[in-house]
């Protein structure tokens, strides 16, 4: 998609940076599949996840992780809740997720990154990008705090385990979820994960321009690093081809290719993101072939506070 925007989805048809526009569109497909449901939990979710990530939840500090943005959180929620639709059509009623099981996937992927944002009074990290090794636990713990207030405390643990599917804190196969529809929306959400991230217009240019930044506010760089970290922003675009390769592995081999209710979702179109992803690392493979770097010129959408400056375009 040449004249795709950087602010939108791999369809050029929702912004991604608007949680009102994402909320609409979540709204649309949850109502189509689930005729007469309310969707009012869903809006207050996404009410509260903006208010969270700008800094105006109660308690929490604004999101501080460049990488890890709004941005990044809604389109992933966007493709959650099309791996559901997918699924939803191309299965008959005893296969079926259902209206709680789809309301419980989208609203955890909604807030499946809010272990990056910091409480107001801590004094221990300087930036919310210092929890990349246990935002994940983070964001249960945000969740048992949060899901009762939408009626939803009973389904506090569940929710908690299923953002393990988009960490490295614990296997997958070691997720205490023994109910197959809950492993498969699971599955589905480490999918949805993976596949929104790479498939960004701006994903080369936001691992070298702010993914380093949050692993160095880590210390997940330098040579005494677990695994070696990176050394710089170049070396970790350099990796990147490996990392490409074990992400298939992981959404064949883990996620049992989850990603193909997409194609059921988007129809003649195909895996939308599925190629936007392929895209984006044979386009980087060439880079590096070439030794051209300096042509990852796009500017991501800045949807961190106002005060915290976008990073000048740089290579190290």
């Amino acid at each position: 998609m040449l004249n795709r925007r950087s602010e939108y989805d791999v369809s050029d048809s929702v912004n991604v940076t608007e949680a009102q526009d994402v909320c609409r569109e979540v709204c649309r497909l949850f109502a189509e599949l689930y005729p007469g449901i309310s969707t009012a939990p869903l809006e207050q979710a996404f009410e509260d996840m903006d208010r969270l990530f700008r800094g105006e939840y109660r308690g929490y500090l604004a999101c501080e992780a460049p990488y890890h943005d709004l941005q990044h959180s809604l389109d992933v929620t966007l493709a959650m809740a099309r791996l559901i639709h997918g699924y939803e059509q191309s299965h008959g009623p005893q296969k079926r997720i259902g209206q709680l099981g789809a309301l419980l996937g989208i609203i955890s992927a909604l807030f499946h990154d809010a272990g990056y944002i910091r409480r107001w009074n801590d004094h221990r990290h300087t930036n919310g990008s210092e929890y990349t090794r246990t935002h994940v636990s983070r964001g249960g713990r945000f969740l048992s705090e949060y899901l009762p207030t939408l009626g939803l405390g009973h389904a506090v643990s569940i929710c908690a385990q299923m953002l393990h599917f988009t960490g490295y804190e614990m296997q997958i196969k070691d997720i205490p979820l023994d109910d197959v529809r809950l492993r498969r929306l699971g599955k589905m959400m480490g999918t949805a994960d993976l596949l929104a991230q790479m498939a960004d217009r701006c994903y080369l240019e936001k691992c070298r321009d702010r993914l380093y930044a949050e692993f160095v506010a880590a210390g997940m760089t330098g040579t005494d690093a677990p695994g070696g970290g990176y050394r710089s922003p170049e070396e970790l675009l350099r990796k990147t081809p490996r990392f490409f390769r074990h992400v298939q592995q992981r959404l064949n081999r883990d996620f049992r290719q989850a990603y193909r209710y997409l194609e059921a979702f988007f129809s003649s179109s195909g895996n939308l993101y599925l190629h936007e992803m392929i895209r984006n690392n044979d386009y980087l493979e060439y880079l590096l072939e070439r030794d051209h770097l300096d042509l990852l010129r796009r500017q991501p959408p800045w949807t961190l506070n106002r005060d915290m400056p976008a990073p000048l375009h740089h290579m190290v």
